[in-house]
């Protein structure tokens, strides 16, 4: 049994109306994911960012640590120096006064 044109134009009409509804479905799904991902994303780069400022404040730290200890290493060094010309230049004195 043929169809007729008319038939068979309103059975293309109506699957044609389904595709359009499927494909207004999967757009508002895609938008739906896209949206999600977003807060996602966004969120995810709050975190980062909150990581990274703690772990600048965290080198800064270590750094200024580390400076203040090689200040005090730095003092400690002249005074061993300036004991140790001392005592080289006592033991000299000592050496040299004894002899004469």
């Amino acid at each position: 049994m043929k169809s007729s044109l008319e038939e068979r134009v309103a059975r293309i009409e109506g699957i044609l109306e389904q595709m359009d509804k499927r494909l207004n479905h999967i757009e508002s799904e895609i938008g739906d994911l896209k949206a999600y991902f977003d807060g996602e994303i966004k969120g995810l780069r709050g975190l980062v960012e909150g990581w990274r400022a703690d772990f600048d404040r965290k080198l800064e730290n270590l750094r200024r640590e580390l400076f203040e200890e090689i200040r005090d290493l730095r003092g400690r060094f002249y005074w061993i120096i300036g004991i140790q010309i001392t005592m080289w230049v006592t033991i000299i004195l000592t050496i040299l006064f004894k002899h004469t």
